[in-house]
């Protein structure tokens, strides 16, 4: 049985820098790439952990919402932090983007992001048809 296996693209999101798509869609799943906090419009990082969480779940929304699904598709969410301590502005921040029954989630300390972020974000939607 083959897979329907398509890149997602939006204006929406910051375009790929390098050899990978915003999302891949098999099937019913998509798979996000990882976003930081770069303002789609300029290409620029926004400043500061809260705007760059914020701008994180904005950017990963459009792609979802590009891919034919929403957060409520969201299945699994990756975290990668340069700073721990911030973990506790991550949640408190997606709790204004996600419903219960959350995403499995993993957070991750990590030396660097790409683009001096602070926040790095990836995950996986399952689409409900």
């Amino acid at each position: 049985m083959a897979s329907n296996k398509q890149a997602v693209q939006t204006p929406d999101a910051p375009a790929a820098i390098g050899t990978y798509s915003q999302a891949v869609r098999v099937d019913d799943t998509v798979y996000l790439s990882g976003q930081i906090g770069l303002d789609p419009d300029t290409m620029q990082m926004v400043e500061g952990i809260e705007a760059q969480i914020h701008r994180v779940f904005r950017n990963l929304r459009a792609v979802a919402s590009a891919s034919g699904s929403s957060f409520d598709d969201m299945v699994k969410l990756n975290v990668y932090l340069t700073d721990l301590a911030n973990f506790a502005k991550v949640n408190e921040i997606m709790a204004g983007y996600f419903h219960q029954p959350y995403p499995a989630r993993a957070a991750v300390g990590v030396a660097a992001l790409p683009r001096a972020a602070l926040v790095e974000m990836d995950g996986v939607l399952v689409v409900q048809d």
